[in-house]
């Protein structure tokens, strides 16, 4: 089982909000997930991203995978 740390689109039409999921990468973008260890709200000017960065590298250890938006997220964050 390949393991992702990806967004999970929330929200209303043109009010996007997002959840940062660990999640098995053959499940849909919506689908069930592992567990949520962040927010990220592209709206929100001061807080756009907030995670729990020990869960975060609890899963990063574990070999799991961030995408490429949520690479980013996080080298922003630090």
């Amino acid at each position: 089982m390949s393991v992702k740390i990806r967004l999970a689109r929330k929200g209303k039409m043109h009010e996007p909000f997002y959840h940062v999921v660990v999640a098995d990468e053959r499940r849909p973008r919506d689908g069930r997930f592992i567990e949520v260890v962040g927010t990220y709200d592209p709206k929100n000017k001061e807080n756009r991203f907030v995670g729990k960065r020990e869960r975060i590298d609890y899963w990063l250890s574990k070999g799991a995978v961030p995408t490429e938006t949520v690479s980013q997220l996080l080298r922003a964050q630090q």
